[in-house]
């Protein structure tokens, strides 16, 4: 029998049996996401080599996909240090989100921020620009000061709480 012959019928035969599952291929070849998971965190994040805050929560989640990300599930705390590691504010929220390519993180459900003097923010939803050190949101806010308690639609605000800026002043009561 020709050699060629011989060949070109198991040419025939691996075509005719080889079969591909469309799911199986697309399988193979989609990126799998990685979660990893850790229990009661504690977290220094620092600047310029001075420690700048302490994070502490009670479970984390970092998903490995196109963009890392970590969620903080199930409540968070945060208190922030001045140059001398003294605490100078503090934050709380149910939920946070940490997207680590913009060093932004995301906070909701009941995100209280406070400073030593007493002034607090209450609202629904905070972003926290670690790199500029700064609070900001566009949603509503209620302020808690000494003197007056303030609500209104957006703020700004430094990491220390010290000063804010509330875009719109819904309303203000003036503490007796």
């Amino acid at each position: 029998m020709n050699k060629g012959l011989i060949f070109f019928a198991f040419m025939i035969i691996g075509f005719t049996s080889c079969e591909n599952d469309a799911n199986k291929v697309q399988a193979m070849f989609e990126k799998k996401l990685g979660v990893d998971k850790a229990i009661n965190i504690e977290s220094f994040m620092s600047q310029g080599g001075m420690m700048r805050a302490k994070l502490t929560a009670p479970l984390m989640y970092r998903y490995q996909d196109t963009s890392s990300r970590i969620e903080l599930p199930n409540t968070l705390h945060v208190d922030f240090y001045d140059s001398t590691k003294n605490v100078e504010s503090k934050l709380d929220a149910l939920y946070a989100r940490y997207y680590e390519s913009d060093n932004k993180i995301f906070l909701r459900d009941s995100v209280r921020v406070y400073n030593l003097t007493g002034d607090t923010l209450f609202c629904k939803e905070l972003w926290w620009d670690q790199r500029i050190q700064k609070f900001f949101t566009e949603k509503a806010v209620r302020i808690h000061t000494k003197d007056m308690i303030m609500y209104g639609e957006g703020l700004s605000a430094p990491q220390d709480f010290k000063t804010f800026e509330i875009y719109k002043v819904t309303n203000s009561y003036i503490r007796l």
